[in-house]
């Protein structure tokens, strides 16, 4: 049996007194005592340390009807912040939030296909423009988390099926630069995890993310699910048209050339004999009920029931959360989904559209930086979207 040192377990202890004010704040440090466990001594020097460090403040006292009223504590969140980048195909997302995901600077820049060749300068511009809003105090920017549309492991971009980034070792080049973590990761994964923390708390929980692609992101008995080498989730190349369209992969048929947002206005497109159609411009087509668009629109329904079905056989997990710029836009085409995954319709309940939207990859994003500065297991902000 092996017996931990003091400093190991006051180590344990600090983590769980943080978590407990993250989630239950405002707290006194009598009921920490009382929730974990801990010694009233104990609890009084790890909130010293706490504050001291600038991470717990003080914020009056609670209301009581006997005795001395309790000091108050509660997360410091502006003791710095996190970056998240979502490096997407034709744009680039981004936002500055507090320790506790609070969003204090959200942009998004359209680049079209312009920016795909000199990513690292994209980034170090976007980086630059926001240092000016990171000026927390004491510890600045605590990290930036950048989403990758495509497969990573180990801190690396291993494939990107639609653009060409350099093989270069990204984060230590920016790392380097800026003097903070630099973490990449799969967009749909830090999807799953943005739902996760901050709208959709189960232990098993799928995110299908449709946008220029297909991603799927799993967090699976409470721990994200990423494969052997960071390929799970590709859900967008499952094949259900054998010799089907040619997809970027190298595969034909695959789901993501028949369902994504990027599929359907080409092919919108190609109907009306136009280079290029907006999604602004399919929407109106769709409300006017234009025959083109709601066929197109019909074989999306089919075809991600398809997808779906799929992933319910496979790994049937508690909430699966369809993320798409379509069924936000028209979320009358989840019932025509689940009407299409009889007989499994006790299933089907457990299907739901997004709360977050494009925002679930930036709040995934914001929570690596945070738990990673804060060495937290577990991370419970009281914000929510409902």
């Amino acid at each position: 049996m092996t017996i931990g040192s003091k400093e190991l377990i006051r180590d344990i202890n600090s983590h769980l007194v943080l978590e407990t004010i993250i989630e239950k704040a405002p707290i006194s440090r009598a009921d920490l005592s009382k929730t974990l466990g801990l010694t009233k001594a104990t609890i009084s020097s790890i909130v010293q340390d706490l504050i001291q460090n600038s991470l717990v403040i003080e914020i009056g006292s609670g209301d009581t009807s006997i005795g001395r009223k309790p000091t108050m504590l509660t997360m410091n969140e502006k003791a710095g912040c996190a970056l998240c980048i979502d490096l997407g195909i034709q744009s680039v997302r981004y936002m500055i939030t507090d320790l506790l995901g609070n969003q204090i600077l959200h942009n998004v820049i359209e680049f079209g296909d312009g920016y795909k060749n000199n990513v690292v300068d994209v980034l170090e511009s976007i980086i630059d423009t926001c240092l000016p809003h990171t000026q927390f105090n004491p510890y600045n920017l605590i990290g930036i988390t950048i989403a990758i549309h495509g497969v990573t492991h180990d801190n690396q971009i291993i494939f990107t099926p639609y653009y060409n980034l350099p093989s270069i070792d990204l984060a230590t080049i920016l790392e380097q630069k800026y003097h903070v973590p630099v973490f990449l990761y799969n967009d749909s994964n830090l999807a799953v995890m943005g739902e996760n923390i901050f709208s959709t708390k189960v232990e098993n929980i799928a995110s299908i993310y449709v946008y220029s692609g297909i991603g799927l992101g799993m967090i699976l008995n409470n721990h994200l699910y990423a494969g052997a080498n960071g390929y799970a989730g590709e859900l967008g190349h499952t094949i259900i048209e054998i010799n089907g369209r040619q997809c970027p992969c190298g595969n034909k048929g695959c789901l993501e050339q028949y369902a994504s947002q990027r599929a359907l206005l080409k092919e919108l497109a190609q109907r009306k004999g136009k280079a290029k159609i907006s999604f602004e411009e399919f929407a109106s087509l769709y409300r006017k009920k234009d025959v083109d668009a709601q066929y197109i629109i019909a074989q999306f329904v089919k075809n991600m029931s398809a997808g779906i079905n799929n992933l319910l056989n496979l790994y049937n997990p508690e909430v699966i959360l369809l993320n798409s710029r379509f069924t936000a836009e028209f979320p009358e085409l989840l019932d025509q989904i689940k009407a299409l995954l009889l007989p499994r319709m006790e299933i089907a309940d457990s299907i739901r559209l997004s709360k977050m939207n494009d925002d679930a990859i930036l709040y995934g994003a914001a929570y690596i930086s945070i738990i990673n500065f804060l060495k937290l297991k577990n991370f419970r902000p009281q914000i929510q979207f409902d």
